[in-house]
């Protein structure tokens, strides 16, 4: 997955387009599609996913999101993003937005634990090496590419959980 690591730095916009990009043709494939399906499915002509398919062209931004909703549950998607492809690019596409998110099944697989204090956990996608925070009751608090905004938000939740009177 040399692709999706890019070096050990976190993806951005156009690094996701490439990876949906380069991966199409896999996805259509593993769900048995032919390619004026799959062209109907995600609202693209045939001859452009045939042109995307062929690396003479990438799938534009749009394309790229509606991909990954789509298939979210696809072994290709899964395992170029790391798993859920969605969390991947909100994160780009939000870059860093704090807000109340889904709840996670905790980053048991394709995330490492980098702290954890006070109910709050910070952790590190593996594969898309982008950061997270998770609530005690595993639901995603913050996400960004960024480490140093991933840190200096992490401190300030548990800061505040900390300062709180009992």
């Amino acid at each position: 997955m040399a692709e999706v690591l890019r070096g050990g730095e976190s993806v951005n916009k156009q690094d996701i387009i490439e990876i949906v990009s380069d991966k199409i043709k896999l996805v259509r494939v593993e769900m048995g599609y032919t390619q004026d399906k799959m062209a109907e499915i995600i609202g693209l002509s045939k001859k452009t996913l045939v042109q995307i398919e062929k690396g003479r062209t990438r799938a534009g931004w749009t394309a790229v999101i509606a991909i990954c909703a789509l298939f979210r549950e696809s072994d290709v998607i899964q395992s170029s993003f790391g798993g859920d492809p969605l969390e991947a690019v909100e994160t780009v596409a939000r870059a860093g937005a704090d807000f109340k998110k889904e709840k996670t099944m905790g980053g048991k697989v394709w995330w490492k634990e980098v702290s954890s204090e006070y109910g709050f956990v910070l952790q590190q996608n593996m594969i898309s090496q982008h950061y997270r925070i998770l609530d005690e009751d595993n639901y995603r608090l913050y996400s960004t590419a960024g480490k140093q905004d991933a840190v200096q938000r992490y401190q300030e939740l548990v800061n505040g959980r900390h300062n709180k009177p009992s």
